[in-house]
């Protein structure tokens, strides 16, 4: 892993997610409440340029100084032949790495719907607390501010309040954008626009 040639954004935090429907909420509730965190969120869906995906991944994960890993819906597919969802682990795997000989430049979390999931579908990681967010909108919020601990961190209220508004911009988006895709480059794009403003603007990190 060449670490000469990147430079880490001490506000970055690679979001590494399932992009399906059923995840939709969450995901909206994962761009405010990193927002509202004075933090920004960062897609593999918003990546650009012609190299291999799985290098210009990598570069993402080492120019952010975080990164969540949300493995509740690593599961076989619907769709023929059942399959099940490797990209995630893959992408923690790959920032486990990263952390391990870059631990000043990076710091990884690990997310889950279920307690004790984690423990039986990956026994490696034996010792580490997932933030367990029960699928719920809330439980990501709250989560967010204990993988996070902010001086001044916003109230779950105040978190809930912004997370409403921009959920009630979502239809309006995916109509602009022409495209049912909420995990699109440019709808993402857009959603964050309305989650800075819910966070009063963009701000300087809050002080630990």
């Amino acid at each position: 892993m060449n670490s000469s040639t990147t430079r880490t954004n001490p506000n970055a935090v690679f979001l590494n997610i399932p992009y399906d429907q059923e995840f939709a909420m969450l995901y909206v509730a994962y761009i405010v409440g990193i927002y509202q965190l004075r933090l920004v969120p960062f897609l593999t869906s918003g990546i650009s340029g012609g190299e291999r995906r799985l290098d210009r991944i990598l570069a993402l994960i080492q120019s952010c100084c975080y990164s969540i890993h949300d493995l509740s819906r690593v599961e076989m597919s619907v769709t023929p032949p059942a399959t099940p969802r490797f990209n995630m682990p893959l992408e923690l795997g790959i920032s486990i790495a990263w952390a391990k000989i870059q631990p000043k430049r990076h710091a990884w979390f690990l997310w889950e719907s279920t307690p004790r999931r984690v423990q039986k579908s990956m026994s490696d990681l034996d010792g580490t607390d997932p933030h367990i967010h029960c699928g719920t909108v809330e439980g990501v919020l709250s989560e967010l501010r204990n993988a996070f601990v902010l001086r001044d961190a916003p109230p779950i209220a105040k978190m809930l309040t912004a997370y409403r508004l921009v959920d009630s911009n979502v239809e309006r988006i995916l109509a602009d954008a022409g495209t049912r895709n909420i995990y699109s480059a440019s709808v993402f794009k857009e959603l964050c626009f309305v989650a800075v403003d819910a966070a009063g603007g963009p701000l300087e990190k809050s002080k630990p």
